[in-house]
Parts: C-alpha cells; structure tokens; sequence
C-alpha cells in the first residue's frame, strides 16, 4: 500500500511539475502574439527625396498603402481621398508609397506619380518615394508592416496598414477591402477617438 501511495504522490508531483511547464509555454506564446509592431524609428523618402522619421507623426492615426497607378485596385484612389477629407481635422493622415513590384504597375517617376494621383484623382494626402515591398531590398518599413498578423508578405497594390498614435500597428487590410468599407472606418474612427 506505501508504495501505492509513494507511487501516487510521485505521479501528481510530476504531473504538476508538466502542467506548470506547458502552461509557462503557453504565456510565453501569448506574449509573443500580442507583441506590437511599432514604426517611429522608421524614416523613409518623401518624392523629393527628402529623409522623415515617421516619428513625425506621433499623434496622427495613419493610413499606410502601397499603391499603383496602372492596377485594378487604382480606383481606391477615389476611396482614400475621401476618408482622408472625412477623418483629417481629426487627426488621421494616409501614407502612400508608390511599388512596381506587381506587374510592373507602378513604371513612373516619383514626378509622373504626382502628376497623375493630382490630375485624376485630386489626391492631396501624402506620396512618398517609390519603395519595394517584397524580396531583398524590401524597405524596412516594410519589413516591419508585414510581421503584423496574419503576418507574411504583401499580396498585392493597395494593401492597407492601420497605425495608432503611438506608432503601432492595429490592422492590416488586403487589396479587394476598400478604403470606405466599414472594417476599415470604424477602426479610424476608434483611434482617433482615443
């Protein structure tokens, strides 16, 4: 019977002793996940090649696109300008940074890009200079943006990323979900609340 009871005790001590490990992996995992992806210490180009660290805009919600003047998702254009006239007096600013990475869709100059956003579709938030969002030389605002979760690579123009006013990522948005969608503004319009 003693060694019944030894044999017992031995099981549940060890069984313990498992269950605090796996539950210690387990916090660890969850701390990993809800870790924040913060871009102030990024500085990037705007079109005349002037350097900003997006620390500049600590205070703002942001809007970051990767966008394209030659793609079936152009259009958002017309999306993007309205949002930012609806949510700018509140503090929300859109960062556009023109990419050819897909189907060579953005071929213009920083110049041509200007131009044909102004002309077209009358957009008066901020371009910057021509990035690449996928491969070795991905920017490394890029490099960051793309560890949010689901995290992986951008799948194509006009992919969406949410930042707060501390500089964190809060969403992320594929290509087909429109700048006005409603996932997109409620989520604008509780950061900018705050």
């Amino acid at each position: 019977m003693k060694k019944i009871i030894i044999f017992a005790i031995l099981l549940l001590n060890f069984g313990f002793k498992c269950g605090d490990r796996t539950e210690g992996k387990t916090d660890n995992d969850t701390e990993m996940k809800s870790e924040q992806i913060n871009i102030h210490d990024i500085k990037v180009k705007t079109t005349d090649g002037r350097e900003i660290s997006l620390s500049d805009y600590k205070g703002k919600v942001l809007l970051i696109v990767n966008v394209a003047s030659k793609c079936g998702y152009t259009k958002q254009y017309t999306g993007l300008q309205m949002i930012y006239d609806r949510y700018k007096e509140k503090g929300f600013e859109i960062l556009a940074f023109p990419c050819n990475d897909f189907g060579g869709q953005e071929p213009g100059t920083n110049e041509e890009i200007k131009e044909f956003c102004s002309s077209k579709y009358n957009v008066t938030f901020q371009l910057f200079d021509k990035i690449k969002v996928l491969g070795e030389s991905k920017s490394p605002l890029y490099e960051k943006l793309v560890k949010y979760e689901p995290a992986g690579d951008i799948s194509w123009n006009f992919e969406k990323f949410l930042i707060d006013k501390e500089g964190n990522v809060t969403g992320r948005f594929k290509s087909k979900v429109k700048p006005e969608d409603e996932e997109i503004t409620s989520l604008i319009e509780k950061e900018t609340a705050k």
